[in-house]
């Protein structure tokens, strides 16, 4: 009795619910996420063999630029309801005599970016519309010994939120002498930690001591 040959047939899969689901998850992605601001000064960071990550949160960032300018960011800590940035800034208005309304704590508070302005002109850079604006005003912050707004700056921080820990994130070009000043700043306040923001260097392999 002859076999009977079943007929075959090729796979079909469909692949339309897979491309929705894509799709989905795409537009998700672009409807919330939130485009890193650039700094407001380029820093070319020197390079070093250590994979340690930067803190997601708790994280007080002194950027040095080249021509010797100091900036400042810090987070709002582990939980956006803690709303550090806007109680520091609050603290800094409160010892130059100066009132923040609830609309320039708001955007001081969201602002993604460093910050390097003289207290007495941050009035002025939370209101300029948009970032070329807000570029006149970023002159560096003070930290001379008459007027050292960044000390004050740190004190706050620090204060407001224990936990925060300090990175220093300097140009490969910048002098010593503003990094050793920054550094001053930091011990006058206690703080004797502080990580240091490089590139990875990439590591060198030499095939031969390999293959040996």
């Amino acid at each position: 009795m002859p076999k009977i040959k079943l007929p075959t047939k090729s796979p079909h899969i469909d692949m339309t619910p897979m491309v929705d689901l894509f799709s989905v998850v795409l537009t998700f992605l672009m409807l919330t996420t939130t485009m890193r601001q650039q700094e407001p000064a380029p820093v070319d960071t020197p390079y070093s063999i250590s994979e340690k990550p930067t803190p997601d949160f708790n994280a007080m960032t002194l950027l040095i630029s080249n021509d010797d300018k100091v900036f400042l960011n810090f987070d709002n800590g582990p939980d956006t309801i803690l709303k550090f940035r806007p109680k520091v800034l609050q603290q800094m208005g409160t010892r130059y005599g100066i009132e923040f309304t609830e609309d320039e704590l708001r955007k001081f508070e969201k602002y993604p970016s460093s910050i390097g302005v003289p207290i007495l002109k941050m009035k002025e850079f939370l209101a300029a519309e948009d970032a070329k604006s807000k570029a006149v005003f970023q002159t560096g912050i003070p930290l001379d010994s008459l007027d050292n707004q960044l000390a004050m700056w740190i004190l706050y921080t620090r204060q407001e939120n224990p936990n925060v820990q300090a990175c220093i994130k300097g140009d490969a070009k910048t002098g010593f002498p503003i990094v050793k000043k920054v550094l001053d700043i930091l011990q006058d306040y206690q703080v004797n930690r502080f990580n240091l923001i490089t590139s990875l260097e990439a590591a060198k392999i030499n095939l031969e001591e390999i293959q040996q």
